[in-house]
């Protein structure tokens, strides 16, 4: 269960631009929300201290033009507050997101009484400009795993790990927070599945093929080598046994589409839009892909059906002689 971050024990800065301390009526109803998706929602940490960031921005703006409570926060305070972050030059991704965030806590205080009049359902999001992922084509795919294979037959345990870790992540498409939370139990050689624990602590079962199959048995047997008292159960681990971390894996994966040349696709997230890609220019449906990435909503998705159409474009005005 996550912790909840409290606004009282120095975690966040609490005053205004002012100096002033947060007030109490404002202070209050955000660790109530806070308790709320730590507890009710099972958010993570990491979540929960976004909101907390988000929201502090706007309260602490609202409560230095004299908001005491909820109640005196208006639509016209959060347009002002929203303006001066444009202003002040955040990126839309950032705006979008803490307009919805204001927007859940709003909505959660009139759920919960503490507010008659939700100011936030006009309060307008930036749109936000959805850039097409960078993806690989089969043959760039193809040597980088050739590359790594390459690597490993040197006996490197870690060379031998990055091959295994790269046939993971292109197999499955998972996320790379999932791939190293992945335990050795986790994963079903028999069956060629891994069990995996997504966002929400949604668990899911995802298949993957003979090749990364064969990388993961060829790492099980270099595993060892790296072994120590912090390995526990970890399925990857550094160079020192402990499990192997987000930042080590994204490192591992740029040095490698680098060396390809010919690429700007960078870290485990190539390997997931190139998986999710590769399936739909397959005849997978849109729906399995979806189960396989583990994404919440099919619009999310649906990305990848704009990404196989931009490829097919881009082939066919190569290709057509009246294109």
């Amino acid at each position: 269960m996550a912790s909840v971050p409290n606004v009282h024990s120095g975690d966040v800065d609490e005053r205004t631009p002012r100096g002033q301390r947060l007030p109490e009526g404002l202070r209050d109803p955000l660790e109530g929300f806070l308790r709320y998706l730590a507890l009710g929602r099972g958010r993570s940490v990491h979540t929960i201290r976004a909101y907390e960031g988000d929201l502090l921005s706007m309260l602490q703006a609202v409560a230095s033009e004299g908001a005491d409570t909820l109640a005196d926060i208006d639509l016209a305070a959060l347009r002002r507050w929203l303006g001066s972050q444009s202003e002040g030059g955040r990126a839309r991704s950032t705006l979008a997101r803490r307009s919805a965030a204001v927007r859940s806590f709003m909505g959660w205080a009139v759920r919960e009484g503490k507010l008659e009049v939700d100011p936030s359902l006009r309060l307008a999001s930036p749109k936000q400009h959805r850039d097409l992922p960078d993806v690989l084509h089969e043959d760039q795919t193809r040597r980088l795993l050739e590359k790594l294979a390459g690597d490993a037959e040197t006996g490197d345990p870690v060379a031998v790990r990055d091959l295994a870790l790269a046939e993971m992540l292109y197999a499955t498409g998972i996320r790379v927070s999932e791939l190293v939370g992945l335990d050795v139990d986790d994963v079903d050689l028999g069956s060629r599945t891994a069990r995996v624990l997504g966002k929400g602590d949604k668990e899911r079962t995802v298949p993957f093929g003979v090749p990364a199959a064969n990388a993961i048995v060829r790492w099980l047997g270099a595993r060892s080598v790296l072994v120590t008292q912090a390995s526990g159960a970890a399925l990857f681990l550094g160079r020192r046994g402990g499990r192997l971390g987000q930042r080590q894996a994204r490192e591992v994966v740029d040095a490698a589409l680098r060396g390809l040349g010919d690429t700007g696709a960078r870290g485990p997230h190539a390997l997931r839009h190139t998986a999710a890609t590769h399936l739909l220019d397959g005849g997978a449906d849109l729906r399995s892909v979806q189960e396989l990435l583990g994404h919440s909503s099919l619009s999310t998705t649906q990305l990848y059906t704009h990404v196989s159409v931009e490829r097919l474009r881009s082939s066919y005005i190569q290709a057509h002689p009246r294109a």
